[in-house]
């Protein structure tokens, strides 16, 4: 779903940004930002953007397909019109 990597990084940027007076306390806040990110993000129902340029191009695919098949049943019923 989404990079495990990012995460920390994002995790690792707001628990830098803790004043140095709590830095102590920057590895537990890291741990629970970290956990709260990964809840949050997950409920978003999200796709990395490798599934989303596969079905891209699935679609693509599909949508070829059916032209191809429309085009096809319009020259049967063309052909069929012309033996009545």
């Amino acid at each position: 779903m989404l990079d495990p990597k990012k995460l920390e990084d994002i995790a690792r940027q707001i628990a830098d940004s803790v004043p140095p007076g709590v830095k102590n306390m920057a590895e537990e806040a890291e741990g629970k930002i970290k956990q709260v990110l990964q809840a949050q993000l997950s409920k978003l129902d999200l796709v990395t953007r490798e599934e989303f340029d596969i079905q891209t191009q699935v679609l693509i695919k599909t949508r070829e397909k059916l032209e191809a098949m429309e085009a096809r049943l319009a020259a049967l019923e063309a052909q069929q019109a012309a033996e009545k």
